[in-house]
């Protein structure tokens, strides 16, 4: 399953992918999560990992790890998510010195059972994962 969200935050591009590189701000705008904290040592870059627990679609301990890091334009985390593993890339572009454009890239493979459901699901998870967008959008435009 695949797909992309874009949205445009009032907000510069450093802010914004400031606030995306620290993983532990993801409860904050992702209603699914309770906790994300870091679990490998030092500062955020390739390699960095992290754990995190949800509550839903079912209560569940998910691993990450930081895969592309070029600040302020690519951030790419790759593991766990749900019942999926995959890669959620954000694309950060600069619009103007107080506007950035966001671009979300998901990629989610379900195996066994969960593969029938995937498919059916895929609309409804690029329309939560919008909305979580849309939540972050609000904090980084009020801060």
């Amino acid at each position: 399953m695949q797909f992309e969200n874009t949205l445009t935050i009032n907000a510069p591009v450093d802010e914004v992918f400031a606030y995306l590189a620290r993983p532990e701000n993801l409860p904050r705008w992702n209603y699914a999560l309770d906790t994300t904290e870091q679990t490998s040592p030092g500062p955020i870059g390739v390699g960095t990992t992290y754990r995190q627990t949800r509550h839903l679609p079912r209560p569940a301990e998910e691993h990450f790890r930081v895969t592309e890091y070029d600040p302020p334009g690519l951030l790419t985390v790759d593991g766990d998510f749900g019942p999926f593993s995959g890669t959620a890339t954000y694309r950060l572009t600069a619009v103007d010195r107080h506007t950035t454009r966001l671009v979300n890239s998901v990629h989610l493979t379900a195996s066994g059972a969960l593969k029938a459901v995937a498919a059916l699901a895929g609309p409804r998870i690029k329309h939560a994962v919008a909305r979580n967008l849309d939540v972050l959008k609000d904090i980084l435009e009020t801060r």
